[in-house]
């Protein structure tokens, strides 16, 4: 477990990051939009006496600590700082600020983390290398980690390894989990356009060449995709998201044009191929069959995310030191989600590791992306223990020793 001294930090400073942590709850900021947020992040840094560089990747962050101790390895613990385009619902004191926009993912807790984890260490740097605080702008589908590598990260802050962190509500608080491999989805966007001659409904029905026929087989259509396409021992999942076409002031009128959508996720390169060539396919061939034309586009979201053994290895170690092993389940099953995280670790080994955000005594807890989850305080000191204790495996006495 961590030591007397780091858990007698955490009971002195509990309260000052939960202030701080609902502070960014109340002001929050979509993607590449967080001017408030990460100017915040780096004064408080600043504050602490930690190197700072500002402007990553636009609103992107980056912590610089160099350990007292000998050493060459460097580290970067990575932690998400964008809000979601949500109406909150919580009702709580600190609740949003800025109408339209919602910290439901948690994002405000993960930064807050990772400033309490700067602050311990930057007040006790007894650690051998560098260690690079990187707090990443636009985790929602902005492409804040793409923007933070093509601005250098990795060549401006090298890193040997990287970790990242996430809060997992219905999992128990005071628990980790993590697993080798696969862990999280390619989280890919998708929309086709049929186009067609619109009519009068009711009495030239006949005349139209019908979008909406095209629509609804190419919905059935998708599924077979999945079902007779992809290989009934891998993941794929296709959703639609939204239809839209025509006017609820004009029923009586067949549309011209309906735009369809939706995700695609899927964990291995070739399955993420398939995907995108069968919808394209399967829209052209169903808007054949109807007499209209279809216009396919798939957008490549975040890779999938796929831990490397040795910095799972790390990562339970560190969590395992800071909740006790036995809250720590290194073999959790993966999850169809996205996280850009996944494209730094495309680049550098890394591991990801959920924390169990709470679930109330009947069961029940409020999931990511509603409008009313909250992240919970309560859990703020564990996520600075595994931070801490993260730095101390990789950087600490015995990764100096078998560096030597």
């Amino acid at each position: 477990m961590t030591t007397t001294r780091l858990d007698g930090w955490l009971d002195q400073h509990h309260a000052d990051f939960t202030a701080i942590r609902r502070d960014i709850h109340a002001h929050p900021e979509l993607g590449l939009e967080e001017q408030r947020t990460s100017a915040l992040v780096a004064a408080k840094l600043r504050a602490w006496g930690i190197e700072v560089t500002e402007g990553v990747g636009g609103t992107g962050v980056v912590g610089v600590i160099r350990g007292k101790r000998p050493g060459q390895r460097a580290v970067g613990l990575r932690a998400d700082m964008d809000a979601l385009a949500l109406i909150e619902e919580t009702g709580l004191p600190y609740a949003s600020q800025n109408p339209g926009r919602m910290h439901a993912c948690g994002h405000d807790g993960h930064t807050t983390m990772l400033l309490g984890a700067a602050r311990y260490l930057a007040e006790n740097p007894d650690f051998g290398g560098t260690l690079n605080l990187i707090f990443q702008p636009a985790e929602e589908g902005r492409g804040g980690a793409v923007a933070m590598l093509d601005d250098g990260l990795f060549e401006r802050f090298p890193c040997d390894a990287i970790y990242g962190l996430h809060n997992s509500p219905g999992m128990a608080a005071g628990t980790f989990g993590t697993c080798n491999g696969p862990m999280l989805a390619a989280a890919d966007s998708w929309q086709v356009i049929f186009r067609g001659v619109g009519g009068h409904g009711g009495s030239q029905a006949h005349l139209s060449t019908d979008i909406t026929y095209a629509q609804a087989h190419f919905v059935l259509g998708l599924q077979g995709i999945v079902g007779r396409n992809v290989p009934s021992l891998d993941t794929a999942v296709i959703s639609v998201g939204y239809i839209h076409a025509g006017s609820a002031e004009a029923s009586n009128v067949v549309p011209s044009e309906l735009a369809i959508g939706g995700t695609a996720r899927s964990y291995a390169p070739e399955i993420r191929d398939l995907i995108e060539r069968r919808i394209a396919e399967l829209a052209a061939a169903t808007a054949q069959a109807w007499g209209c034309t279809a216009e396919a586009t798939y957008h490549r979201g975040p890779s999938a995310l796929l831990n490397q053994a040795e910095q799972v290895e790390v990562a339970i170690a560190a969590a395992s030191a800071s909740v006790g092993a036995q809250n720590v389940n290194g073999k959790i099953r993966p999850g169809t989600g996205g996280e850009d995280f996944a494209e730094m670790m495309k680049i550098k080994p890394g591991a990801f590791m959920r924390i169990g955000n709470g679930v109330k005594a009947d069961g029940s807890f409020n999931g990511l992306h509603t409008p009313l989850f909250d992240f919970n305080d309560a859990i703020i000191p564990d996520g600075i223990r595994y931070w801490v204790n993260i730095v101390n495996e990789e950087l600490g006495e015995d990764k100096r020793a078998l560096a030597a």
